[in-house]
């Protein structure tokens, strides 16, 4: 005779095993204390620290399990200054492209890559089209698993008192050709990633005046859409 009382489960689950208290404390300070670091303190990550933080990366969630993540270690310096350069450019004609904010824009630093103790070029690989388990409609959501992976390495890169700062401030086809990628592959952010003497007490941005975070509250809708369009 079936036991009503307890939850069916299928096969291949497991028990949830709640967390303690201490334990979801600690997830949520990870949040909370993530800062997008632009300033580093030189140093070494150990390798077992950064396989651990790179095998968190790779169990973050992807639509039709298609993990469309690829990290390449830029160890070189040669191909950091490549980098650095190619970031420097797209500042300059980002500020420019800002209008009357150019001059504010050209105060923010962008960038930690000579600096940093390690450098991941984050890229998606060719062939991706091929996985058409929930891209049908959405094709962007390799994009958006992609992004799932650098957060999960973000988190851990925090609880391992460290810290990353991700740079999209390139030209997509420079980068893909610095680092000799494939026809297709897409690289999708930077990552300066190391030791920091301390983290911004907010996010930069929000320190330097640039944006604010909005509050909650405003981003709440029940049932249909009801924000106000932006001003013409």
């Amino acid at each position: 005779m079936a036991d009503n009382t307890t939850p069916a489960r299928h096969a291949g689950m497991i028990a949830a095993t709640p967390f303690t208290e201490a334990e979801r404390a600690a997830v949520y300070r990870a949040i909370y204390e993530r800062r997008d670091m632009r300033h580093f303190a030189g140093g070494t990550v150990a390798e077992e620290v950064l396989l651990r933080l790179l095998r968190a990366a790779h169990h973050a969630p992807s639509v039709g399990f298609m993990q469309p993540w690829r990290f390449i270690r830029v160890k070189s310096r040669a191909l950091r200054e490549g980098i650095h350069a190619l970031v420097e450019e797209e500042r300059v004609r980002t500020a420019q492209a800002l209008g009357e904010r150019e001059q504010d824009f050209m105060k923010l630093k962008v960038q930690g890559v000579l600096d940093a103790a390690e450098v991941l070029v984050v890229a998606m690989p060719p062939g991706r089209e091929a996985h058409i388990f929930g891209r049908r409609t959405l094709p962007e959501m390799d994009i958006a698993s992609t992004a799932c992976a650098i957060e999960n390495l973000w988190l851990a890169v925090r609880a391992e008192g460290l810290g990353m700062g991700w740079v999209s401030i390139f030209e997509p086809q420079a980068l893909a050709a610095l680092l000799r990628m494939p026809a297709g592959a897409h690289p999708l952010g930077v990552l300066c990633l190391g030791p920091v003497e301390a983290y911004y007490a907010e996010p930069m941005l929000q320190q330097e005046k640039w944006a604010c975070r909005a509050p909650l509250q405003d981003m709440l809708m029940d049932d249909v859409w009801t924000e106000e369009p932006p001003a013409a």
